[in-house]
């Protein structure tokens, strides 16, 4: 039998199947999710004054950071669509990095979950392309690795010249790693959906375990401790804001 025979004849057992079960595979739909950017209740603009946790004054010009490795969940609790080794740079200045599309059947979903930075083999894989370009200002050296993410701004408390404080918090290694898993649950028996809306709260970064007093702490530039400290402070800087 020929190739052609032989697809002639899985085709049509396979339509066979279906007429006797009644079900036919989900359409592909794609799903975009969506990052917004908040200080608190109100929506980030760079350069303009908001009060963030602790009553710091703060003007952010640059906020971006690294999701990778997404993973959706149905409505039954089963990790169905993986998205590994697929890593995207969001960028507040870049409005096209805010959104994500992902193309999966059209199916209730319960859960979205995704790595907050890069995981320890891409930190070690040589020269990158795309959203792990080094151009993109998001690498150290092969030695120290990405940087997961990125704060700056400018503060009357950051005593320094300038008055700016700069987080670039990244590490890879053992106790040093700053790549934090994020699980989101969506509101309970949510059907197929169009968009998935995000917000990443930046008041999260200076308010968790950890209180991220912009006078004592004007600068993060290294792995280590105080980057560890913000990491597990802004894991929790993610909730859903709307779906849709």
């Amino acid at each position: 039998m020929n190739r052609f025979a032989k697809y002639i004849a899985f085709t049509g057992c396979l339509a066979l199947l279906l007429s006797f079960t009644g079900k036919h595979p989900p359409e592909p739909h794609v799903v975009t999710l969506r990052f917004h950017s908040v200080v608190g209740n109100h929506s980030l603009e760079l350069g303009r004054s908001y009060v963030n946790a602790l009553g710091d004054t703060i003007a952010v010009q640059r906020f971006k950071y690294y999701v990778s490795n997404i993973i959706i969940t149905d409505a039954v609790g089963k990790d169905v669509y993986l998205f590994p080794r697929r890593y995207y740079l969001v960028d507040a200045e870049d409005s096209a990095s805010q959104s994500i599309q992902l193309k999966i059947p059209a199916l209730p979903l319960k859960q979205v979950r995704f790595t907050l930075g890069v995981d320890s083999i891409r930190n070690v894989s040589g020269v990158q392309t795309g959203a792990l370009d080094p151009l993109h200002g998001m690498f150290w050296t092969w030695n120290s690795g990405y940087i997961m993410a990125k704060l700056e701004g400018v503060s009357s408390s950051a005593h320094v010249p300038g008055q700016r404080f700069t987080y670039h918090v990244g590490g890879f290694k053992a106790a040093d790693n700053t790549a934090r898993v994020i699980t989101l649950d969506l509101p309970p028996g949510t059907a197929p959906v169009d968009e998935i809306n995000i917000a990443a709260d930046i008041n999260a970064w200076f308010k968790g375990g950890f209180l991220l007093k912009i006078g004592e702490h004007p600068i993060c530039h290294s792995p280590g401790g105080l980057a560890v400290q913000i990491a597990d402070n802004y894991k929790g800087m993610f909730s859903i804001s709307s779906v849709r």
